[in-house]
């Protein structure tokens, strides 16, 4: 555990190397620390995502959670949040050059062991896992992650052409999955399935089911809140990240 941490917003050069905003923890110490890229829920760029930043410092990891609708202006993270939703959201090719350009920032530190995973919660969640099959971290951790796998194709659009499942063969990282049972999206089926083609393809997954939890049951701001579901997974990502991020 690490009690003195520093925690600032930063800029850093996302997709097209455009500069934008992120929030940036790290323990106070020279290092070498592992790193996280922390990517937000739909609902936007708020609270939860900055203290989990922090958290993750405190257990001796640097992290860094990227402001992915930076582009709609500054203001209430709900506003901002639901002005990104109305329009589509963010395209995964955005998404992909934002996270790029995070993972570099967390490398370029002089404290870091060149090592940096991937996690995301909700949206976040696949995100996560497109991004660990399509740019090259060395662990993911997907909570939830909806439409990893779609149901029917006429879901998928120009910001989102492909579901991420269909690059599941490209996917060079270990991956660590939580999800609540009760969760409508992605549900049991979609899970199962999920783990099914990782299974197929050879990959290295832990994948852990919570009864009693729904969606988004790490979120301590939202009545889905589960406090015994969250505590275990939060154990198994620390355990995850530690091991294959030392």
């Amino acid at each position: 555990m690490y009690r003195d941490i520093i925690g600032q917003e930063i800029r850093y050069k996302g997709h097209n190397g455009v500069e934008k905003n992120a929030y940036f923890s790290k323990p106070i110490g020279p290092g070498p620390f592992p790193a996280v890229v922390f990517i937000h829920h739909v609902p936007g760029w708020n609270e939860v995502c900055i203290e989990t930043v922090r958290r993750f410092a405190h257990h001796g990891f640097m992290a860094i959670s990227h402001n992915l609708y930076a582009e709609y202006g500054e203001g209430d993270a709900d506003d901002i949040g639901a002005r990104a939703r109305a329009e589509g959201g963010v395209s995964d090719e955005q998404m992909l050059g934002d996270t790029a350009g995070a993972m570099a920032f967390l490398k370029a530190q002089k404290e870091s062991n060149g090592k940096v995973g991937v996690m995301g919660y909700c949206s976040g969640g696949r995100q996560a896992f497109l991004s660990a099959c399509r740019l090259k971290f060395d662990a993911v951790v997907d909570c939830w992650g909806g439409r990893v796998m779609v149901k029917d194709k006429s879901a998928l659009n120009a910001k989102q052409p492909v579901a991420p499942i269909d690059y599941a063969k490209d996917l060079s990282c270990p991956i660590l999955g939580l999800f609540g049972n009760d969760d409508k999206e992605p549900d049991p089926d979609q899970v199962n399935k999920t783990e099914e083609i990782l299974k197929s393809l050879g990959k290295t997954y832990e994948f852990h089911r919570y009864d009693g939890a729904g969606h988004a049951f790490f979120d301590w701001s939202r009545p889905s809140y589960r406090v015994e579901q969250a505590m275990d997974g939060w154990k198994k990502t620390f355990a995850f990240f530690g091991k294959h991020l030392a």
